[in-house]
């Protein structure tokens, strides 16, 4: 798949600009902390669910923000983690008062900014899940365990169906520990990707 960019320097932003040019009525963009959320969220008398990633893995995260799904995306760099201070916005976007989920994947980036965001935040209560599905690769330079890819879509949609109905916290997180705990993958590359800012495959 060839993606047609810009600058590698902007691509970020002209992605989260052109997302929220394509949908002004069910989604608002914040592009301070490049967050993609439901146009409701935090507004709606249920359980917030806030995952994310590195951006060029679309549709993870940002297109599975809607209703019954994620209420917050948070989109980091091309293939980075997002910070904690996009995390930290994202809850406190979508919390409603019922408490907030974290769907998050097996990275070892991503497991500790959201820890520290959810340590972070005041006055809220947060639970965490981390997805780690990809039979493929375990214990890597980026992991400890199996990575999280594919099968965090499942979580997402599940949980977000459940919040959607009105259920708790604890039920919400125990879910998406169940699904997360029965969901498998198998990652297949058919050949390197080539990192924007590097400009050529990653290895042969």
């Amino acid at each position: 798949m060839k993606k047609i960019l810009n600058s590698a320097d902007t691509v970020v932003t002209e992605f989260l600009t052109g997302f929220a040019a394509a949908h002004p009525d069910t989604h608002r963009v914040d592009l301070d902390h490049h967050l993609i959320l439901r146009a409701d969220a935090g507004q709606i008398d249920k359980v917030g669910i806030v995952s994310g990633g590195g951006s060029g893995h679309e549709p993870l995260h940002g297109g599975y923000v809607g209703p019954g799904m994620l209420d917050a995306a948070c989109c980091g760099e091309v293939f980075t983690s997002p910070v904690p201070d996009q995390i930290l916005a994202a809850t406190e976007a979508v919390d409603a008062g019922k408490g907030v989920l974290h769907i998050v994947k097996n990275y070892t980036g991503d497991v500790m900014n959201f820890e520290m965001a959810a340590e972070m935040i005041e006055g809220t209560r947060v639970e965490t899940v981390v997805v780690a599905d990809d039979v493929a690769v375990q214990d890597s330079l980026y992991t400890t365990g199996r990575r999280g890819v594919g099968g965090t879509v499942f979580v997402e949609k599940i949980a977000g169906a459940v919040a959607e109905k009105g259920a708790s916290l604890d039920e919400v997180t125990a879910v998406a520990t169940d699904v997360s705990a029965r969901v498998r993958s198998f990652g297949v590359a058919l050949t390197s990707c080539t990192v924007p800012a590097a400009g050529k495959p990653t290895f042969d």
